[in-house]
């Protein structure tokens, strides 16, 4: 529910109330038409929205909300392409004062001219979502992939960091692969929403937020407040979720311990498919810990209406038909502006479900087979930013397999806003001056020959000292199976600014069956460098690569620690550890400790241990 007084509860809520309804209009080109609730075609004027659909509660949903309304109005129809349409509910409180609710941000998508009236129909920010994702492999948290739909479409985040992550599933590294069903930055969401365990919706404020279903009631809804109401006889409940594993090509079911209720599909989710075992039921377990919480009594009534109330908003009835002791949530609304507004809650009748078998089911046939002769494609952007220094960074990261003995080729481009250090410049001037000074004195009395001088060359050097830009020098590390490729290692020198880093290195002699990594390490010398999200691409590319690359049991663990001295003359450079497990195919087993360059003070001349 959206944050407002007691004294809003109060008088909402009463036999009487005295409110109005405004607005604004801003256009692309920053025109302001602001409009009163007299300008209003009386019962033109709506907002609907949902965040499930029409027959049971869903999770991941991005609905977009819908506005209309009429307008006596002369605006220019054309000039509304895309503009922004801004709605408020003011109501009088105790003390004859109005508080106001703001009702939504939306933007324009049709703009219908009548004689003395303008039609709008507008929606809000989550169609800006609706934009090609490009596909690409990547990794990252959960707040990683929102961080990256939010910049890519222009739309802020209404929740922080910090609760995502705190959220059960937020700091579990999450990964896209290609040849998967996602088409838009909508699906990203969507996709994530369910590893969540809640929806996405625009609030009020025109920011995209992550709501989860509830147990609290937030208002009770009395007989009195109702014109009309139908309550089911069966409660919502779930206790179970199932998924669908593409590499073992079965669906996974996960219950709670008494298992009596309905069970919540996941479908093919990509940010499921990969990891041990035990991950994978960790992250749907906290999914069914979310969903377990969902005991509503599904509900369709036209209300008085409270424009305060949201989707997600648990609430009690009573009076009437009503149990006042059962819950039930809003999952869809509609507010009419200046008339009644209805809301429901869908779901389904556990009693009535469709036994089914808790066995895992095959589903041969869902993974993508790959035609003779056909070019396959793995491809990656970066989720996170990174900072390029001294120390090395790995950049890209591509895991890819093939069915055959073959060649393929890996292509990367980065960008990087480059911040060459300052170096101190030092030169010698020379040349000559011309010094003008008296003439010769004679041995007159007058001290002179009447103030004529004489020019006289001199040869002079100075010196001169000035700061400027130096040069920042990247080099590149390709790494094929934890192994570094010493044969090309390629060297970039720049300047500061914004620069392009182009990649390229064939891989030969894949043997086939085989899960294969190749990764791409950066560091700099002489400044610093900064990757921003969704600027470092790349893809591997060749025939009979597989189209998904199995899972082959990786497990990297890193450690680095920072350069320290101990007293004043013993001074350590970073040094890592390492430790990398592969199971299944590859069966391979290592450990390994590096040591940097250290430098050992107080002798006649520094010696390095490497």
């Amino acid at each position: 529910m959206y944050p407002v007084s007691e004294a809003f509860l109060r008088a909402v809520q009463e036999n009487t109330r005295r409110y109005y309804w405004t607005g604004r209009i801003t256009t692309k080109g920053g025109a302001v038409y602001p409009f009163g609730y007299e300008d209003i075609v009386k019962g033109s004027g709506y907002i609907f929205a949902q965040c499930c659909g029409s027959a049971e509660i869903e999770l991941g949903t991005v609905y977009a909300a819908e506005m209309g309304v009429t307008l006596f109005s002369q605006v220019d129809r054309y000039t509304l392409d895309g503009a922004k349409v801004e709605l408020f509910y003011h109501l009088r409180v105790e003390g004859g004062g109005f508080e106001e609710v703001p009702m939504g941000i939306f933007e324009v998508s049709e703009a219908n001219r009548r004689l003395h009236c303008l039609e709008l129909k507008a929606y809000d920010y989550m169609l800006r979502f609706e934009k090609s994702f490009n596909g690409f492999e990547s990794v990252g948290n959960a707040w990683a992939f929102l961080e990256l739909c939010c910049k890519a479409c222009g739309v802020e985040m209404e929740n922080t960091q910090g609760e995502i992550e705190g959220m059960p599933n937020g700091r579990e590294l999450l990964s896209i692969y290609p040849e998967n069903d996602i088409g838009t930055y909508r699906d990203v969401l969507f996709f994530v929403g369910q590893v969540l365990g809640g929806f996405f919706c625009i609030n009020r404020r025109g920011r995209l937020e992550l709501r989860k279903y509830g147990a609290e009631p937030v208002l009770e809804v009395q007989g009195r407040h109702r014109f009309s109401s139908s309550f089911s006889d069966f409660i919502t409940r779930y206790t179970a979720v199932s998924s669908t594993n593409l590499r073992t090509q079965t669906a996974e079911y996960y219950g709670l311990e008494v298992d009596d209720g309905l069970t919540m599909n996941l479908g093919v989710n990509p940010l499921l498919q990969f990891g041990l075992e035990e991950t994978r039921r960790q992250l749907c377990g906290n999914i069914l810990a979310d969903l377990s919480v969902v005991k509503y009594v599904p509900f369709d009534s036209s209300t008085i209406g409270n424009p305060a109330l949201d989707l997600g908003d648990v609430l009690t009835f009573t009076g009437g038909q009503a149990d006042g002791e059962q819950m039930t949530c809003i999952t869809s609304f509609q507010c009419r502006i200046g008339g009644r507004q209805s809301l429901k809650c869908v779901g389904k009748n556990p009693r009535l479900a469709q036994a089914k078998s808790k066995n895992d089911k095959n589903i041969s046939g869902l993974l993508n087979q790959i035609e003779a002769g056909k070019v396959g494609i793995h491809t990656f952007t970066n989720a996170s930013a990174y900072v390029v220094a001294e120390d090395r960074v790995r950049v890209i990261s591509i895991e890819f397999a093939a069915k055959e003995e073959t060649h393929v080729q890996f292509f990367g481009q980065v960008v990087l806003d480059v911040r060459a250090a300052q170096v101190e410049r030092r030169a010698c001037a020379s040349g000559s001056i011309v010094v003008p000074i008296p003439a010769g004195t004679g041995g007159g009395t007058d001290g002179g020959t009447g103030g004529s001088t004489e020019d006289v060359t001199v040869e002079v050097e100075l010196p001169v000292i000035w700061t400027e830009d130096g040069k920042a020098v990247v080099f590149v590390t390709y790494e094929l199976n934890d192994s570094e490729i010493l044969v090309h290692r390629p060297v970039e020198t720049w300047g500061s600014g914004r620069h392009i880093l182009s990649l390229y290195y064939p891989i030969d002699g894949l043997v086939p069956n085989i899960t294969n990594t190749f990764n791409v390490y950066l560091r700099m010398e002489g400044g610093t460098g900064e990757i921003e999200t969704g600027r470092c691409i790349a893809s591997i590319s060749g025939q009979g690569m597989a189209a998904a690359a199995a899972w082959g049991g990786t497990v990297t663990v890193e450690e680095s620690v920072g350069r320290f001295a101990l007293g004043g003359g013993l001074g350590m450079k970073v040094f890592a550890g390492d430790m990398g497990i592969e199971t299944m195919e590859l069966v391979q087993k290592s450990y390994g400790d590096s040591i940097g360059k250290a430098l050992i003070g107080a002798f006649g001349r520094p010696f390095e241990i490497g």
